[in-house]
């Protein structure tokens, strides 16, 4: 389902949430606050306000935001409780075709991802193959605390783009 701007314009505040709530993995809070905000010019003003209200955010906030996501071919993978949009995403870079060394390795990654920095390791998908996002996983382990934090924001954004993109014609 693709969607106006005008649809998103003019939907309720519960339909506004409902229709955007998930462009932030399980933050519909970033939706809440720029409900407010409409009506939006198009696509390119609601995603600049998205992203303000969650860099705008209290760190504690922006830290739950990033731990709502799933690891990569993690646990939620398998026991099938990924979002729609997350399974999409995993499984159009071939996460779900993992031979069983890459998903080894991509779990041993993640452990030590999440050991570090309190928090998934986070990558916009869309676009990678399975080698990429291992390779990026293994040089990302390297950064600092703020650095990452500051890289998995950004990769948050890009996410959000992504889905945004996909459900509104603009």
């Amino acid at each position: 389902m693709t969607l106006s701007i005008d649809d998103i314009n003019n939907s309720s505040e519960d339909r506004f949430v409902e229709l955007l709530g998930g462009i932030f993995e399980h933050s519909s809070w970033v939706a809440e606050l720029v409900c407010a905000k409409r009506p939006f010019a198009g696509l390119e003003q609601l995603y600049h306000e998205m992203v303000a209200a969650m860099r705008q955010a209290p760190e504690f906030q922006r830290m739950a935001l990033l731990c709502a996501h799933p690891e990569l071919a993690g646990r939620e993978a398998e026991a099938g409780g990924l979002t729609d949009a997350s399974k999409r995403e995993q499984a159009g870079a071939g996460l779900d075709h993992c031979s069983p060394e890459e998903l080894e390795k991509i779990g041993v990654f993640n452990q030590a991802y999440r050991n570090k920095f309190d928090f998934p390791f986070i990558i916009a998908v869309t676009g990678l193959n399975r080698q990429q996002i291992i390779a990026a996983m293994e040089r990302r382990l390297g950064n600092d605390t703020v650095t990452e934090f500051e890289t998995a924001l950004g990769e948050v954004e890009k996410i959000a783009r992504i889905r945004l993109d996909a459900l509104i014609d603009d």
